[in-house]
């Protein structure tokens, strides 16, 4: 007697395939979302500063310059795009953060930081700041902390939580363009308005991304106060964005860097602009001259 088997369509098998190729990258992304929810700031912060390199590699930087390529460009409120210069040099708690452009009417930003004190040079002829240096001057923890820049900084907020008595609080997993990102809330001392969120790769702990906000009152005018507190708010918003991470040095450290200023004023006029920055050269332990942070 002859055994009849009846065979599946063809096309079973390769639907199957299919399927599993689908899924695969789905169930990975469900395991590592779910490893990170399961995390303390504190575990977080340990696998972030893993990501860049060993305790011995961290431990022996002293010093970084950054230099590279930028474009500086207005979103909203104008328009254009300018070449430009970026120099990040830093060393412990001192940082010169320098935007240098050749356009007429606008020579750039400079941030200097001396571990305690914070300078904004003026960037128009007249010597008056822009809009971005009004706000780096009064949320000055942004240089003092060390996160302006992330991980670029040779003592970058994370590397000492307990020095600058700042606390962490984990916000979960957020979505943002469509990436999933581990989230922590920054809490400077004595900085009550400002909020800080950082974000990074839940399967690499990289530091990709930074937001600030600060949403100011301006009082209150006519119509009722709900309605009226609505108009009457200013917001500030600087999103910073990092990637193409390379290794120099045993260090892991982004070659590509994004910083956007928006800045809507009460009246309604809305300011948006960015720079956008290559790094051609990451130099650690550079001897760097002290006059780089006097503040003025």
């Amino acid at each position: 007697m002859m055994l009849l088997v009846k065979r599946r369509p063809a096309t079973y098998r390769p639907l199957t395939c299919r399927l599993l190729v689908w899924m695969v990258p789905f169930f990975l992304a469900t395991c590592a979302v779910s490893l990170a929810a399961d995390l303390t700031p504190e575990g977080i912060v340990v696998k972030h500063l893993d990501s860049i390199g060993t305790a011995q590699a961290r431990s022996g930087l002293k010093s970084r310059v950054v230099q590279g390529a930028a474009i500086y460009r207005i979103l909203v409120g104008g328009s254009g795009a300018i070449s430009a210069a970026y120099t990040f040099a830093s060393q412990g708690r001192q940082s010169d953060f320098v935007f240098k452009t050749n356009a007429n009417g606008y020579l750039g930003e400079q941030f200097i930081c001396n571990g305690d004190k914070v300078s904004v040079a003026g960037t128009y002829p007249d010597k008056h700041r822009s809009e971005f240096g009004v706000f780096i001057l009064s949320q000055d923890v942004l240089l003092r902390d060390n996160l302006l820049g992330g991980v670029w900084s040779s003592d970058w907020a994370l590397m000492d939580i307990e020095s600058r008595r700042a606390k962490l609080h984990y916000e979960g997993i957020k979505k943002i363009d469509g990436r999933d990102l581990i989230a922590l809330r920054y809490l400077p001392r004595k900085y009550e308005d400002l909020d800080v969120f950082l974000y990074f790769d839940p399967q690499t702990y990289q530091h990709v991304m930074s937001i600030y906000k600060v949403t100011v009152g301006v009082g209150i005018g006519f119509g009722g106060e709900k309605s009226s507190a609505r108009r009457q708010e200013t917001r500030y918003r600087l999103e910073e964005r990092f990637s193409d991470f390379k290794t120099t040095d045993g260090l892991t450290l982004p070659t590509h860097y994004d910083l956007r200023y928006t800045f809507e004023a009460a009246s309604g006029f809305t300011k948006s602009v960015e720079w956008e920055v290559t790094a051609k050269d990451i130099m650690n332990n550079q001897s760097i001259d002290a006059r780089s942070f006097q503040v003025q």
